[in-house]
């Protein structure tokens, strides 16, 4: 993998660890992997933050069967877009 890359994984590993919405960053490293790739896929696309939250709010549901309400998917889609366009 290229640094850049490398990069852009541990800066989203850290946002991703940050908000921790099932709480186990301190102990699982690896627990949101699943949003590492689709998530920088989406915003090299352009995607705004209304398609990140849509995303988010779906992961938060589908695979790790939360209510994305007490996760605040769009704050964190709006914390990621930030990110992203910073680091461009």
């Amino acid at each position: 993998m290229r640094a850049a890359g490398r990069d852009t994984e541990s800066g989203l590993r850290q946002l991703l660890d940050e908000w921790d919405p099932i709480g186990v960053a301190d102990e699982a490293r690896d627990e949101y992997d699943c949003m590492l790739a689709p998530l920088p896929h989406r915003l090299r696309r352009g995607a705004d933050e209304t398609e990140i939250s849509d995303f988010l709010r779906f992961e938060l549901e589908d695979h790790f069967g939360l209510d994305p309400r007490l996760s605040d998917p769009e704050r964190m889609a709006a914390r990621l877009t930030s990110w992203w366009a910073a680091t461009r």
